[in-house]
């Protein structure tokens, strides 16, 4: 694609205005590691949870997206779609908890739940774990797709693209994270949000436009899928091919247990960024720089919000006019970069590159601020160098930020795909995310809990790097392997928990003073503690959630029905996602008043 000047200024312009940001939170941001991680818990939740949706938007998203739909239609999203009940979860169950903990990061966890060692063992273990290894899984794999995009884009080799991304723009996003910490990534996200959703929604109606409008669009899958004969599934649908059985293979769906696995066991079992069963990394985060309980949960309602029901159909239409403008792709994630590259107006190259870089920039930022942030607050300052000047250890996470840039090149020269990366992170958390969901509501559960399943997740999920058990395409093997290590997983930390004893009482007592968690799981430790009110409010959070997953799933089937011209349904679902809203409004209104 060719590049005028003017298009390179419109890009020199958002790049200006990124780091012009960074510069002028920096004052904000260096008094101190509160500042710099979690802007000084003084943020709103508009500007919270339109964040959070920056950063699940990334350069890789679209290009999965299009992946998913290319081989496993529609129905593919599931892999994703599925986590909304852990999301809604943390919006009901968990965010208010995240706040009156008060914590700098949810590794800090670990020593306000547990005692002794194996408390501190834990912190330190989940502070590399998650801030080296998954970070990096995740930076790599976003860099990955940056690296296709910019081959595409400027006309260069994979190799060229790679040191592009390395030594230009992942250095320049980490200058204005360092600069601008939190507060600097917050608002560059806000900016950042709306220029990236005005440029998928201009590619999925310019592709669209070119695959001849909706109806011919649709009239030409169903086309290909009478060519493709008996072994292919309507790529439109929004579910599996429940006729063909429950494990059978067909072009354009699913196999029945892949979903099954997804709906039924991924999004309470397995660790996943943004989708954490009980909140956790980014995510808790954003919820902990927040000014009080309300605005923490209503950060994290308009995230899953957002990220479910308004980001989902710009992808999907995309992907869809992929399948008919470049049938028989190698390398189906590259269709969307093609489109946008063929199909979008010359005069709108500028903002489309600005937009690719948004995407990319948007979730580098984050996990360059929050992986430094456990490898600076929950291991540097609590192992290595623990009393020192709070304007060292800022100048330490500027310095952490640069070796997370070096390793994230390193891990995505190494990937294969963009949804490798995705599916090996589902793996190593499969099983770990009960231990995540209990914690807070069962008293019993200890340090050893967490680490036996991390480390048995983690042993599983290597050893199916050596010895593939399962046959069958792609989806169905991440699905049985997902389930067996669940399994294990489940097992092995549930017995660990019987067999040690739990945490000491003091302990207890203090994180349920501070925390105030539902009694129901608490009674042994809560009748000694009389000066806390018992908290009993667990029935109707958990009505709030089911109501609130139907709000979502519904708009977002709503939704996608009318972009696909099935006007009664389409008004049908949206009708009921109005309902559950003004259900949810209602028992958040009676809950502030009480």
């Amino acid at each position: 694609m060719k590049l005028t000047l003017a298009d390179w200024i419109v890009v020199a312009l958002y790049l200006l205005f990124t780091l012009l940001l960074g510069l002028y939170f920096r004052r904000r941001s260096s008094q101190s590691t509160a500042d710099y991680f979690v802007s000084g818990r003084r943020a709103a939740w508009w500007l919270i949870g339109t964040s959070m949706v920056a950063t699940t938007f990334g350069a890789d998203t679209p290009l999965v997206v299009t992946g998913y739909v290319y081989t496993n239609g529609i129905a593919g999203n599931w892999l994703w779609w599925s986590m909304l009940p852990s999301g809604m979860m943390t919006v009901f169950l968990f965010a208010r908890l995240w706040v009156r903990a008060g914590l700098l990061t949810d590794v800090e966890f670990a020593e306000i739940r547990y005692a002794g060692k194996p408390a501190a063992f834990l912190r330190g273990f989940r502070a590399l774990y998650l801030g080296l290894l998954v970070n990096c899984v995740i930076l790599g794999w976003v860099t990955k797709a940056m690296t296709t995009i910019a081959s595409v884009v400027l006309g260069v080799d994979d190799r060229t693209a790679l040191l592009i991304c390395v030594f230009f723009l992942i250095p320049f996003t980490g200058i204005y994270v360092a600069l601008g910490g939190l507060w600097g990534v917050l608002w560059t996200d806000l900016f950042q949000f709306v220029l990236k959703m005005g440029v998928v929604i201009a590619v999925a109606w310019y592709g669209v436009r070119a695959a001849g409008g909706m109806r011919a669009l649709l009239t030409k899958l169903a086309a290909l899928r009478a060519a493709a004969g008996p072994n292919s599934s309507n790529i439109t649908s929004f579910f599996p091919d429940f006729s063909r059985g429950f494990s059978s293979e067909s072009l354009w769906t699913i196999p029945v247990i892949t979903f099954c696995v997804y709906l039924g066991v991924q999004w309470w079992a397995s660790w996943y960024p943004g989708s954490e069963p009980g909140g956790g990394g980014y995510v808790a985060q954003r919820i902990l720089s927040a000014r009080n309980e309300r605005d923490g949960l209503l950060s994290v309602l308009w995230f899953n919000f957002a990220h479910y029901a308004l980001r989902s159909w710009p992808w999907i239409l995309a992907a869809l006019a992929v399948v008919v403008l470049y049938p028989q792709l190698a390398h189906p994630e590259s269709g969307y970069v093609l489109l946008a590259v063929d199909h979008l107006p010359r005069a709108a190259r500028g903002l489309l590159v600005a937009g690719f870089l948004a995407a990319f920039m948007s979730t580098i930022a984050t996990h360059l601020n929050w992986g430094s942030s456990y490898l600076v607050s929950d291991f540097y300052r609590r192992f290595v160098r623990r009393s020192a000047p709070e304007r060292h250890y800022v100048a330490v996470s500027r310095w952490v930020t640069i070796l997370l840039i070096v390793l994230a090149a390193f891990v995505s020269w190494e990937l294969a795909t963009i949804r490798a990366g995705w599916e090996v992170l589902l793996e190593v958390g499969a099983g770990t995310g009960s231990v995540y969901l209990l914690r807070w509501y069962w008293w019993r559960i200890n340090a050893w809990s967490e680490i036996a399943a991390m480390i048995t997740a983690l042993a599983v999920t290597l050893a199916f790097r050596g010895v593939v058990p399962f046959q069958g395409s792609e989806p169905s093997v991440f699905a049985k392997q997902t389930l067996l290590t669940t399994l294990v997983t489940t097992a092995v930390w549930v017995v660990v928990t019987l067999l040690t004893p739990p945490e000491p009482r003091d302990t207890l007592l203090r994180f349920y003073r501070r925390v105030r968690p539902d009694t129901f799981g608490w009674r042994p430790i809560a009748k000694f503690a009389s000066d806390v009110v018992p908290q009993q409010d667990l029935a109707r959070n958990l009505l709030d959630w089911i109501a609130g997953c139907t709000m979502i799933y519904s708009a977002l089937f709503g939704v996608g029905k009318l972009c696909l011209l099935r006007w009664r349904p389409g008004i049908l679902l949206l009708v009921v996602s109005f309902v559950c809203a003004a259900f949810i409004y209602r028992g958040l209104s009676r809950a502030s008043q009480a």
